[in-house]
């Protein structure tokens, strides 16, 4: 069972997607992430954003641990209606609605956020399905360059056997880690010069 590590929600259980279509992050992974996470002073008055969030793992544990605002970007019916469960949970603890469920297909989602004129995220994690190809990995990454913030991360979650993500001109890799079977790739604005 999953759970929330750390902060104001730490030790809370959350609830899991049914079935294999998803794949929660480990425990073990999570921590290792936002031990850096913290680290880097990413989390405290941040404002995130969880692509293919699945049960949203990664979203609520930054609310847990300071995050200003969290939206979690779910296509899927039923996972998008644990994130839901999930979000709050961890709202209610903290006492605000910082996570927000956002049910659409994150390419839809990113082209909507570049319509509105959206304000610019601070940290972004992507844990997208292994059956997403390269290309449409590489399409997701050119829609969100745009919308970072000056300091902004990007954490995309791999299987450790997919080659490391080709990143748009408006971002740059800085960091990558391999646990076991999952590889994190760590990317920020690129500095154009």
């Amino acid at each position: 069972m999953s759970r929330i590590v750390a902060g104001a929600a730490g030790g809370s259980p959350l609830v899991s997607v049914p079935g294999e279509g998803t794949r929660p992050t480990t425990d073990r992974v999570k921590e290792a992430l936002f031990s850096r996470l913290e680290s880097m002073n990413m989390l405290s008055g941040t404002r995130v954003l969880d692509l293919y969030a699945g049960a949203g793992s990664l979203g609520v544990e930054s609310a847990s641990r300071g995050a200003s605002s969290v939206e979690l970007v779910e296509f899927n019916d039923k996972a998008a209606a644990v994130c839901q469960r999930n979000a709050e949970l961890v709202n209610k603890v903290v006492g605000a609605k910082v996570v927000t469920v956002k049910r659409a297909k994150v390419e839809s989602f990113l082209e909507r956020a570049a319509l509105a004129g959206v304000d610019q995220w601070d940290l972004v994690f992507m844990d997208p399905p292994y059956p997403l190809t390269e290309t449409e990995l590489q399409l997701v990454l050119g829609l969100l360059g745009p919308r970072l913030s000056a300091f902004a991360v990007v954490v995309v979650e791999r299987s450790a056997r997919t080659p490391e993500p080709s990143w748009p001109p408006l971002m740059e890799r800085f960091a990558e880690k391999k646990y076991g079977e999952t590889r994190l790739w760590f990317a920020e604005p690129a500095q154009l010069r």
